[in-house]
C-alpha cells in the first residue's frame, strides 16, 4: 500500500475514533467500551503501518507517544512495569555523556591550528558566545517562570528525592562551589557523571593540545576527531531505543498519574516556541541591526540550512550548506571555517534556552520549588555544561539529564519531556543554526572583514 493511502486511512480512522469518543462523552449514546477501545486500537495500528512505511525516528517517537498513552489507559497494571524501558535508555544515555563532551570540546578548541594564530578571533567569538548564550538561558528561565507550565502535572518525586535536593542546596551553601568544578580524578568524574568536571578537563586538555606542534598534536587530534564521530554514531544507535523509552515512560505516566500530565507537556512546547521567538526578536534581530546586517540577503543565505535543521532536528546536518552559503554571502572562508564549527560547541542558543526552561519545568512538575539562588546556580552550571552540547540529535537531552541530577531531582522525570522532544527539537535546532550564522557575521564585522558586497 502506498504511503499516501496509509496516511489517508489513518486520518479517517483517527477521525472516526475521535467522533465516537466525543459523541459518547457529550451525548452518552451508550456506545460499548469494547467498541471504543477497538476503534482506538485500529487507529493506532494504522499509525504503526504509517511509521513502518515512513522509516523515520521522529515518526516512531510520535507514534510511540500515542501507543504509550493507550497502553497506560487500557492496561495500567502492565504499564506500571514499563518504566524499565526508560531505565535502559537512561543507562545508555549516561555512557555517552563524558566521551561525547570530551571529544567535541577538544576538537572544537584544538582543531584550528594553535591558539596564537586564532587567539584574537577566538576571544571575540567566545566573548560573543558567552554573552548571547547566557541571555538565552535567562530568557528560558523567565519564560517558564511566567507560564509555570510544569505546575499541576503531579509528577511527584519521592521524599528521598526532595531530601536529596534540600541536602544539595545546603551543601552548596557550605562548600566552595568553585572547588567542585575542578576534577581531582578524571575516572571518578566520569564514573560519577560530574559533567562540570569533565568540561573543565576537556577545555584545559584542548588548550594544551593546541599549544603543541602540528606533528605532535596530530595523532591525538585524529583520535579525538574519530572519538567524536564514534560517539555521534553511538548517539544515533541509542536514539533508536528512544521510541520504546518514550512509549514506556508515557504508559507509566498515564497509568500512575492520568492524562493531566499531557496538558503540561503541550504547555511546555508552547512556552518554548514563544521563548524562541522572543529570543530572535529581542536579541538576535537587534544584534543584526548593530552590525548593519543586510537582513534580506542574510535570510536568503540561511533559509536553506535552517530548513535542513528544522526537518532533520540536527544542527550538524545543516553545517556544510551553512558554510557554503555564508561564503557565497561574502564572509571570508577563514572566519566561516573557524567560527561556525566552534559555535557548534559554544553557541547553541536554542539548546541552551531549552535546557534552562526544561530543567525548571521538571522541578515544577516534580513539586520542587527552586529558589532564585538555585536557579542562578543552575544558570552557572549550564553556562559550562551547555558548551558540551554537540549538534546531533538528542545531545541536549544528555545535558538535561546531567543538570537535573546535579539539582538533586529524579532524572526519570525527564522522560515525559522526551515524549514531545521531537516537536521542540525542530524549533531549538533552527535557532541554533540562525544564531551560529549570525555569530559568524558578527565576528567578520569585528575583524573588519565584512564585505561591502554583503551590505
Amino acid at each position: 500500500m502506498k504511503q499516501k493511502h496509509i496516511v489517508f486511512s489513518a486520518a479517517i480512522l483517527f477521525t472516526i475514533a475521535t467522533a465516537l469518543h466525543l459523541a459518547q462523552y457529550y451525548f452518552n449514546l451508550g456506545v460499548a467500551d469494547q467498541i471504543l477501545t477497538g476503534a482506538r486500537w485500529i487507529t493506532w495500528l494504522s499509525f504503526i503501518a504509517f511509521a513502518v512505511q515512513k522509516r523515520s525516528l521522529t515518526t516512531w517517537i510520535v507514534v510511540s507517544m500515542f501507543l504509550g498513552c493507550e497502553l497506560g489507559y487500557s492496561f495500567p497494571e502492565i504499564s506500571l512495569k514499563l518504566n524499565v524501558l526508560s531505565g535502559i535508555f537512561l543507562r545508555l544515555i549516561k555512557t555517552i555523556i563524558a566521551p561525547l563532551i570530551f571529544a567535541t570540546l577538544v576538537v572544537g578548541i584544538a582543531a584550528h591550528s594553535n591558539l596564537k594564530q586564532v587567539g584574537r578571533m577566538g576571544l571575540k567569538a567566545i566573548l560573543y558566545f558567552e554573552i548571547v548564550t547566557t541571555i538565552a538561558l535567562v530568557v528560558g528561565l523567565v519564560a517558564i517562570n511566567l507560564t509555570r507550565a510544569g505546575e499541576g502535572a503531579e509528577m511527584k518525586v519521592e521524599q528521598a528525592q526532595v531530601e536529596k535536593a534540600e541536602s544539595l542546596k545546603k551543601g552548596k551553601e557550605s562548600h566552595d562551589f568553585i572547588l567542585e568544578i575542578f576534577p581531582e580524578n578524571l575516572a571518578k568524574a566520569i564514573g560519577e557523571n560530574r559533567v562540570l568536571q569533565v568540561v573543565v578537563f576537556s577545555v584545559l586538555f584542548g588548550v594544551a593540545l593546541a599549544k603543541l606542534t602540528e606533528e605532535k598534536k596530530k595523532p591525538v587530534l585524529h583520535f579525538t576527531e574519530s572519538l567524536a564521530e564514534v560517539m555521534f554514531k553511538f548517539t544515533d544507535l541509542v536514539m533508536y531505543v528512544a521510541p520504546f523509552a518514550v512509549g514506556g515512560a508515557l504508559a507509566y505516566a498515564v497509568a500512575s498519574m492520568g492524562f493531566g500530565v499531557l496538558k503540561n507537556l503541550f504547555m511546555l512546547v508552547g512556552t518554548l516556541y514563544m521563548a524562541l521567538i522572543a529570543f530572535i526578536l529581542l536579541v538576535l534581530v537587534p544584534v543584526g541591526f548593530i552590525i548593519r546586517l543586510p537582513f534580506k540577503r542574510f535570510i536568503a543565505a540561511i533559509s536553506e540550512p535552517v530548513s535542513i535543521a528544522f526537518a532533520t532536528s540536527t544542527s550538524e546536518a545543516a553545517l556544510p550548506k551553512a558554510m557554503e552559503n555564508l561564503e557565497k554571502f561574502g564572509i571570508p572562508r577563514k572566519i566561516v571555517a573557524f567560527v561556525l564549527p566552534t559555535g557548534y560547541s559554544f553557541n547553541l542558543d536554542g539548546s541552551t534556552l531549552y535546557l534552562s526552561l526544561a530543567s525548571v519545568f521538571i522541578a515544577q512538575a516534580s513539586g520542587v520549588e527552586l529558589t532564585i539562588g538555585q536557579q542562578i546556580q543552575m544558570v552557572l552550571i549550564l553556562m559550562l555544561t551547555s558548551k558540551g552540547v554537540a549538534g546531533v540529535r538528542g545531545a541536549s537531552f544528555l545535558i538535561l539529564i546531567s543538570t537535573v541530577e546535579q539539582l538533586g531531582l529524579d532524572p526519570f522525570k525527564a522522560f515525559a519531556i522526551l515524549a514531545v522532544d521531537a516537536i521542540m527539537d525542530m524549533g531549538r535546532t533552527s535557532v541554533n543554526v540562525i544564531g551560529n550564522c549570525l555569530a559568524t557575521a558578527v565576528v567578520a564585522r569585528w575583524e573588519g572583514e565584512f564585505p561591502d558586497s554583503a551590505e
